[in-house]
């Protein structure tokens, strides 16, 4: 082989060894740019919706919680942690009187309190009533009733029926599924051993239509009222017999979410229909199952039929005849007087 082409092998050889020498060096030794995120600036803390909030509803510890805000977007009107008013506490058992979206900033005029002007009409939905319900702390369920929970009022009274007797002792569900809006209770969370001090209440104002609530008039001079607190997962078999006794009618060309709002607004809907009871016999072997009964009257004689007197007229000859037609009948010395129609 000629030495010039061996030469300028070699050579090439020794370029492309160097180029790729000093290729890797350089993509090696150049660190790739690390990313850092940019610092969020933290400002104070404001009190937003977590849910959208529709009028009426009453404030849950589920409904608010606290957020950071942009300091130049704060208004007065907001309420901000570490403020006197802000507490979450005191806040719980309010209304909702302006709709509110979820992440929207709770402001001071979007909420009404219970002894605020107003309150009871903002908390009721179109077409309901507010009655109060007496209680005691049995019938209450030992102070454990909120704003916003749902109950069933449970009737008790006793059937004297008028017989001989104890009377009968029966308990009836007259009234499902409604909602309370006000207690006269008070929660303080500062007891000595840190631990909740409920006071108990013995007044419960709840929502209802307007033919329930005379319901629950009437049956407060029947007896004794109970509240039996319903559990949140009830909406669903609420939802579930709305849609199997029929009472749904949706329109036509209602969207699926359509559908499902009405479904939830008829199942939240308080009933007074299809309501169980139970007596004293269904709880104890010794009481009764039915309703004492007036004893049975003793079967009376029949009545004795007194015939009016016979009028005896005498005759010529003097022996007495009975009045009226008669025949003569004589058989020998002996002559007796028949009278018409007689055997």
């Amino acid at each position: 082989m000629d030495v010039k082409k061996i030469a300028l092998l070699v050579g090439a050889l020794l370029v492309a060894a160097v180029t790729a020498i000093m290729a890797k060096n350089m993509f090696t030794g150049a660190s790739a740019p690390s990313a850092e995120a940019a610092a969020v600036p933290v400002g104070p803390r404001i009190l937003v919706s977590k849910k959208a909030l529709t009028v009426g509803t009453i404030v849950d510890a589920e409904s608010f919680t606290f957020q950071p805000w942009p300091k130049d977007l704060i208004q007065n009107a907001y309420y901000q942690e570490g403020q006197p008013d802000s507490n979450m506490q005191s806040l719980l058992g309010t209304v909702v009187r302006q709709p509110i979206t979820a992440g929207q900033p709770l402001t001071r005029g979007s909420l009404v309190g219970p002894n605020d002007r107003g309150f009871l009409a903002a908390a009721l939905g179109p077409g309901m009533r507010a009655v109060t319900v007496p209680v005691n702390v049995i019938g209450g369920v030992s102070g454990f009733v909120f704003p916003g929970d749902r109950v069933d009022v449970v009737l008790t009274q006793e059937v004297v029926g008028g017989g001989d007797g104890p009377p009968l002792k029966v308990s009836e569900t007259i009234v499902r599924n409604v909602r309370v809006l006000a207690t006269d209770q008070a929660v303080d969370r500062k007891g000595e051993d840190g631990k909740p001090l409920v006071k108990t209440f013995s007044n419960v104002t709840v929502e209802a239509t307007p033919r329930i609530a005379e319901k629950m008039v009437v049956a407060q001079t029947l007896g004794a009222l109970t509240l039996s607190l319903r559990s949140l997962a009830d909406n669903t078999a609420e939802l579930e017999r709305v849609v199997a006794s029929g009472q749904v009618k949706l329109p036509a060309g209602s969207t699926p979410a359509e559908e499902r709002r009405l479904l939830l607004a008829l199942a939240n809907q308080p009933t007074d229909v299809a309501g169980t009871y139970s007596t004293g016999g269904d709880v104890s072997r010794f009481q009764r199952r039915t309703v004492p009964a007036r004893p049975a009257a003793p079967p009376s004689a029949p009545p004795v039929r007194i015939e009016p007197p016979v009028n005896v007229a005498s005759s010529a000859s003097g022996e007495a005849r009975p009045a009226g037609p008669m025949v003569r009948v004589s058989r020998g010395n002996n002559v007796s007087y028949v009278p018409v129609g007689a055997r």
